[in-house]
């Protein structure tokens, strides 16, 4: 189901219906500030299990969230001061940054590093979901695993439509992915260079 959300003022009651679906167990696509995503909160383990599914992806492949702050950050993966104030710079903005995990990640996010990959998108719509949440949500490109992402909110329902509870329609946004960058041991390491400025890593 395609429902309509306006992009700088997200309407209350239609973040709450998604929010409703998401404490409900389901799956959704929603914007961010690189393209389209598709999640559901990080403790929903067969929902989890579905977008692998959904995705063909490779469980080795761990799914990096969506944080609502820096706070809530903080609550999943440990935040040095170097670490902090290169968040605090970059973020909210097109970065996934890779951080050690605490407890309160679900194993099924962790990699063998027991590390995790977070992000705080420049996007209002997916903010207030999480903020509305209370937790995390999954974050993955709307697409099958190594084809390009999709942008088009109408394209994502024809591919996806029947196996999502709620496609949040932000408007058509870009094919971009966000810049991967490992903040372990306080040193940037740059994983993927998407639409995320990297220069000053080196």
């Amino acid at each position: 189901m395609l429902l309509v959300v306006h992009p700088e003022h997200p309407q209350p009651r239609y973040i709450a219906r998604v929010v409703q679906c998401l404490q409900d167990g389901g799956i959704i696509a929603y914007p961010t500030d690189t393209t389209y995503g598709i999640g559901c909160s990080i403790f929903n383990k067969k929902g989890i299990e579905r977008i692998y599914q959904l995705k063909q992806r490779d469980h080795k492949k761990p799914f990096s969230f969506i944080c609502p702050n820096l706070a809530e950050v903080s609550r999943y993966a440990k935040v040095s001061n170097v670490a902090f104030k290169i968040l605090r710079r970059y973020l909210p903005g097109p970065y996934t940054f890779v951080l050690e995990a605490t407890r309160d990640v679900p194993d099924l996010l962790l990699t063998r590093q027991k590390t995790v990959g977070i992000r705080i998108p420049d996007n209002r719509i997916c903010l207030d979901i999480v903020q509305l949440l209370g937790n995390p949500i999954i974050t993955t490109s709307a697409n099958l695993s190594g084809e390009e992402p999709v942008g088009d909110p109408n394209m994502i329902d024809i591919n996806f439509g029947g196996k999502l509870d709620i496609i949040v329609d932000g408007g058509v946004l870009t094919t971009d992915v966000s810049s991967v960058i490992s903040l372990v041991n306080d040193i940037p390491e740059i994983l993927r260079v998407g639409i995320g400025d990297v220069s000053w890593c080196s």
